[in-house]
């Protein structure tokens, strides 16, 4: 190592610098005790000469080149390279910085071959090491316990206490006051335990979770038929929130097999008749033996005219919540007084064509388009909003413009009427046709043909007038299908209640574990599908067992009949439901949801996930 070029020989390691500190301080002790003096005089006599000669070739800790003399030229034997990486700011280990830069230079282990020169002074250096080391790590666990109490101090605030107030004996280290500390308390996420009411109809249903969904395949016949037997009695077991078993759980499976049941009628079980609009593939290569036979359609319609009465009566009386009429064309959606946040019986249809309205109007039925006065009204307002700034600014401008001004609250034939005025100043009216009322009305009923078979063309009927509109499809005959796959095949009636002439039906479901990829792991995930005309009652409770069953943690993809997405707007004299609703046969939770006014809009849930007890959705 002495060859080496650039080596110094009188350059002491941190190490040797601290032996002889302690040999040093040894040797002044024995010689007060009235030990030898001679080692002392030697001790002092090196070090001193070792710091003299360490000094004189010291290369600093600066890039640069190296600060030697002749003395340091003759020992070493070459000049020390400069390193290019050295600086000021990493001159010392970042574990000398913790322990301050005089202390650093110093710090550090000794040297073996010293080590050993005599066992009494080895065994007193190594006393002194440990009782040394003792202390640091003793003032490290203070320090720590310090830090632990304060961060717990700060994230457990007592309830007297404010989160926001700080005052000098809460707050005693930089630490608690950081915002990564306070802000979890401050900005706390807010837990939601129900999603919105969605009066749109389900296709299929997809849950996933972590927790195996086993549960809920292959039931028992004892808990099929007592889950059959709570349906029809209208009956609700109360059932554990901390479930530890779900599949040995009797109640669970049962509560599960009982909301998967709906009523139907027609239901033939070779043709699957929901959804109806747009469902020619479906019914392409069926038998239907309706479609030529008049008879046979005339029973089918009487039958069909029987569920649907018997279906409004209960409806009227408050043991039916609500039923749908699935059409060939339209959805219609009936609900009795107190849910959707209305206060009396309410029905939507969607999609409606300008046909359908007038016929319905030439029946005496009272409706609203929701949807297309909304828009009307904001284009008033935002008409009403041009004109006042055009009349502020017509003020200032030149007397040529008041004639706009005092035709802005005509109807459009005057506006324009009143645009042609200047065919009289030139002289030329009686050689020009002016557009006359005609034409004007087959504009408006172009403007109104344009929303036809669209989901602004929705159509809400109230009062007692759905009862005029339950009469007006019985005997519509555009209600059935004249050609085609569907014709002669009267629409489907689907209801979460038994009603005259319903079939009960149950949803399809269906397990699967599946492997997810999750980072660069593979996760296993079980999933369950569910298939089949989902009602709203349904979904809520299928997703208040999972709930339970999941532990608070899975997630839903709901596949929605889109022409029914819309059924979730509001009606026109939408009120805060008041009626008895103890009799709709549903769960209580279920009834509690859709007495709710949807804030969806023309919209529907396409996603519900569940982490933590807490609900997030998308639209």
């Amino acid at each position: 190592m002495s060859e080496e070029f650039g080596y110094s020989p009188s350059f002491k390691r941190p190490s040797e610098i601290m032996r002889m500190r302690r040999k040093r301080s040894r040797s002044e002790a024995f010689s007060k005790a009235g030990g030898v003096a001679d080692g002392t005089d030697q001790s002092a006599s090196l070090s001193s000469s070792s710091s003299s000669s360490s000094v004189v070739c010291v290369r600093p800790f600066l890039p640069g080149p190296l600060f030697f003399n002749t003395h340091c030229r003759s020992g070493g034997g070459g000049v020390k390279r400069r390193n290019p990486f050295a600086n000021i700011e990493n001159r010392h280990s970042p574990r000398k910085k913790c322990f301050g830069h005089d202390d650093g230079g110093e710090a550090g282990g000794q040297s073996r071959a010293e080590r050993r020169t005599t066992t009494s002074e080895g065994e007193v250096a190594t006393k002194s090491d440990d009782l040394a080391f003792l202390q640091l790590m003793e003032k490290i666990d203070l320090g720590r316990q310090e830090t632990r109490n304060s961060i717990q101090k700060c994230l457990s605030p007592s309830k007297n206490d404010s989160v926001f107030e700080e005052t000098e004996e809460d707050v005693k280290t930089p630490l608690q006051k950081s915002p990564q500390v306070i802000s979890p308390l401050s900005i706390a996420s807010p837990v939601c335990t129900e999603y919105p009411a969605d009066w749109s109809l389900k296709t299929r249903l997809l849950f996933t979770s972590s927790v195996s969904l086993s549960w809920s395949e292959q039931p028992k016949a004892q808990e099929e038929a007592l889950g059959l037997s709570q349906h029809c009695r209208a009956q609700f077991s109360t059932l554990p929130h901390n479930l530890q078993d779900p599949k040995s759980s009797t109640a669970l499976r049962c509560a599960f097999q009982q909301s998967l049941i709906y009523w139907q009628h027609p239901s033939l079980s070779w043709v699957p008749l929901f959804p109806r609009i747009n469902a020619e593939r479906s019914f392409a290569g069926k038998n239907t033996p309706w479609a030529h036979d008049a008879e046979l359609q005339r029973c089918l319609m009487s039958e069909w005219s029987t569920s649907l009465s018997s279906l409004y009566s209960l409806l009227k009386a408050r043991l039916c919540p609500y039923f749908y009429v699935c059409a060939h064309q339209y959805t219609v959606l009936f609900r009795a007084a107190g849910l959707g946040g209305s206060s009396s019986i309410n029905a939507l249809i969607s999609p409606t064509t300008r046909g359908l309205r007038e016929a319905m109007r030439t029946e005496g039925i009272e409706f609203s388009v929701p949807l297309m006065e909304q828009e009307r009204m904001g284009s008033k307002s935002r008409e009403q909003v041009i004109l006042c700034d055009e009349e502020q600014q017509q003020k200032d401008s030149l007397e040529h413009k008041e004639d706009r001004c005092c035709s802005d609250g005509c109807d459009e034939y005057e506006d324009r009427a009143s645009s042609l005025s200047w065919l009289e100043e030139m002289g030329v009216q009686d050689k020009i046709k002016k557009p006359d009322s005609i034409s004007i009305q087959l504009r408006e009923e172009g403007r109104a043909m344009s929303v036809d078979h669209k989901p602004e063309s929705v159509v809400c009927v109230e009062g007692p007038h759905t009862f005029t509109l339950v009469n007006f499809l019985i005997n519509c005959k555009t209600v059935v299908a004249a050609t085609g796959s569907q014709a002669g095949l009267p629409p489907t009636l689907l209801a979460p209640v038994p009603f005259r002439g319903a079939t009960m039906n149950s949803l399809k479901a269906r397990c699967l574990n599946v492997k997810s990829q999750v980072a660069s792991a593979y996760q296993n995930i079980s999933s369950m599908e569910i298939t089949g005309p989902v009602l709203p009652s349904s979904l809520h409770g299928i997703t208040t067992l999972l709930r339970l069953a999941q532990k608070g943690n899975f997630s839903a993809i709901l596949y929605t009949h889109a022409p029914t997405a819309v059924l979730n707007i509001h009606g026109t004299t939408c009120a805060s439901g008041s009626a008895d609703v103890s009799a709709f046969g549903l769960h209580p939770a279920s009834i509690k949801q859709l007495q709710q006014s949807s804030s969806l809009g023309k919209t529907a849930l396409t996603q519900i996930t569940m982490n933590n007890y807490s609900y997030t959705w998308k639209k």
